[in-house]
């Protein structure tokens, strides 16, 4: 059993909101690693990442990641950060499950993330939340590059349009 599609890509780009559309669209369930993590740990991710630490908290990520890949049949939303695990990178190459790589723009996730403190990436390190998300994707780009089967710009569409987007693209897979 593995998921009928796999959502990677930047904190903001709308994984969650387009995740639950094509969940309801094909008729089948949500998953979210970082809603697993939460679970796991009782806490939320922001406080699991300011108590125990970035490497504790990306255990527990690629752990959430190596079960839903396992056994959710559904639309998964990963965290955006799971790329970075090498395991979680070669899961997702190996997987047969389509890959969507939803993209965003500083100019389109600033006004979406609201109170950047809950996102722990992005309150770390002494440069504004601005300068640390361009760092991060930076970082990322190529592991998410890596991974994708598919690419889907999101600046200045709806969740919906993004949706139908990745839809006919699994029509296509």
């Amino acid at each position: 059993m593995t998921p009928r599609v796999v959502l990677v890509g930047p904190m903001g780009a709308g994984k969650s909101a387009v995740g639950a559309l094509l969940a309801a669209d094909l008729g089948v369930q949500l998953r979210d690693t970082d809603a697993d993590v939460e679970a796991v740990a009782g806490r939320p991710v922001a406080t699991v990442f300011a108590e125990d630490g970035e490497p504790a908290f990306r255990a527990l990520e690629r752990a959430a990641v190596v079960d839903a890949l396992a056994e959710h049949p559904g639309v998964l939303a990963l965290g955006g950060g799971s790329v970075l695990d090498a395991d979680t990178r070669a899961d997702l190459v190996a997987l047969r499950s389509p890959v969507v790589l939803l993209t965003a723009t500083w100019e389109h996730v600033a006004g979406r993330l609201g109170d950047t403190s809950t996102r722990p990436v992005l309150a770390s390190g002494s440069a504004g939340a601005e300068a640390r998300w361009r760092e991060v994707m930076a970082a990322r780009e190529k592991h998410y590059a890596e991974v994708a089967d598919h690419v889907v710009p999101t600046d200045g569409r709806t969740a919906r349009a993004v949706a139908d987007v990745v839809l006919r693209l699994l029509s296509l897979h």
